[in-house]
């Protein structure tokens, strides 16, 4: 279920608006000149973002479907002439398209103005150049090979793409499909829900739909799978994908009232660390973070660095956060981890052929404390915590122990104690 909200929020739920509404007729005519402007917005405003936020992939796409949208609106593929210009314009660019979609998708993220980003921009650029060559009439039949029909015709009749930009298209398709199941990322969605709008923008000709709509469409999608996929790198833990430092700090920006403050560290991290690697240690934390999460119930989970999960409990007692933290105690207690050779597995079903018994215990101690209704300072409250914390490693770990805020706040001398005299006033 969460995969698949990844997948259809937000970039999804824009192709479908624009499949009920960018069609012939889909919107009243008022509306028709709004709609003109979104390909110059989409533009714009993708440009910039892309250049701001130093995204040379986003920038290099929202080219291609630009150039692509032009080529259809000046050379539309009017003449069923497979030699005429039209034809060869539309059958290179439904092919390019794809390739050039899935190839951004894949390679690593670059700011423009580097050597590779160039040498990317150069690439794009050159693209209407060679498609231009070969629409000339001496090159007639190199250009027939952007339409070869790969299997027999009758049986693709329902789309107007050649077959080998339909073969693009689904291949694309299907390894953005992979890679987003292997890593459901913004960025991954909106590549094949981008891949999706083009397509529609390329077969909607056969019904009348201007191309330019879903072509803007699929840059739309971009834009808004990169603003995401920024606002998640900013509040999300990259490592455990909990939310991150950033989203812990603004929710106890304006924090009042009653809650509890909870710090949970894995016991064992440290060790297995130093005996099998960081990388160890890494998959532990990603291991125990969505069972941590799932026990919180109505807590909030962040981690904001190490071995350590924060969790903030809003308007709760400590007495009634105190089943909660057992029960993610027992939870993590009951986790049987097999290790080797770098790799950690908890399912001893997955785990390869020759290994033997468990030989990774996994336990975690917290410490908690709750606001006082006079003292409700987080900082106070995080402090005691922390007691917490190492009181319950100092007593073995695997234990859970609450922190009396009362004992941090009140370190200044009460004024029934005495009063501040000069040095002289002893010899008095």
């Amino acid at each position: 279920m969460k995969m698949l909200f990844a997948l259809l929020v937000p970039s999804g739920l824009v192709y479908l608006a624009a499949i009920g509404f960018l069609r012939p007729h889909g919107l009243p005519p008022w509306m028709q000149a709004p709609i003109g402007a979104l390909p110059y917005i989409v533009l714009i405003f993708g440009l910039v973002f892309g250049w701001y936020l130093a995204s040379g992939r986003v920038i290099l796409s929202l080219l291609v479907l630009a150039l692509a949208d032009r080529a259809l609106a000046w050379c539309p593929p009017s003449d069923a002439d497979p030699a005429s210009t039209g034809q060869i314009l539309y059958a290179a660019g439904s092919l390019l398209v794809p390739l050039n979609l899935l190839a951004l998708s894949l390679v690593k993220e670059e700011a423009l103005p580097t050597w590779r980003g160039i040498v990317r921009l150069l690439m794009v650029l050159g693209q209407p150049f060679a498609i231009l060559w070969l629409a000339l009439p001496d090159h007639e039949h190199l250009a027939q090979a952007l339409q070869y029909p790969l299997i027999p015709v009758s049986t693709l009749e329902w789309s107007t793409l050649a077959q080998p930009a339909l073969l693009a298209f689904f291949g694309a398709a299907l390894l953005l499909g992979i890679r987003f199941i292997l890593n459901p990322s913004p960025l991954n969605a909106g590549a094949l829900w981008a891949l999706m709008a083009s397509f529609t923008a390329f077969h909607g000709l056969r019904y009348g739909w201007t191309p330019t709509n879903f072509l803007s469409t699929a840059g739309f999608i971009l834009f808004i799978a990169l603003l995401q996929a920024c606002h998640q790198n900013a509040y999300r833990d990259s490592l455990t994908g909990l939310p991150s430092k950033a989203a812990y700090e603004q929710a106890v920006s304006n924090l009042k009232g009653r809650y509890v403050l909870a710090i949970v560290a894995i016991d064992q991290l440290k060790q297995y660390g130093s005996q099998h690697g960081k990388p160890v240690s890494e998959q532990l934390l990603c291991l125990l973070a969505p069972k941590i999460q799932a026990a919180a119930c109505q807590g909030q989970v962040y981690r904001l660095a190490g071995e350590e999960f924060t969790l903030l409990f809003l308007r709760k007692g400590a007495t009634e956060v105190l089943v909660t933290l057992e029960a993610i105690r027992k939870s993590v207690e009951q986790c049987t981890v097999y290790g080797r050779g770098g790799r950690v597995w908890e399912d001893s079903r997955s785990r390869p052929a020759g290994f033997g018994q468990a030989d990774l215990t996994l336990t975690v101690s917290i410490g908690l404390a709750e606001s006082q209704p006079d003292q409700p300072l987080l900082n106070l409250v995080r402090k005691a915590a922390y007691r917490a914390l190492y009181q319950a490693k100092g007593e073995g770990g695997n234990l859970v122990r609450r922190g009396n805020v009362k004992t941090e706040t009140d370190r200044s001398m009460p004024a029934t104690m005495g009063r501040i005299v000069a040095y002289n006033e002893f010899d008095s």
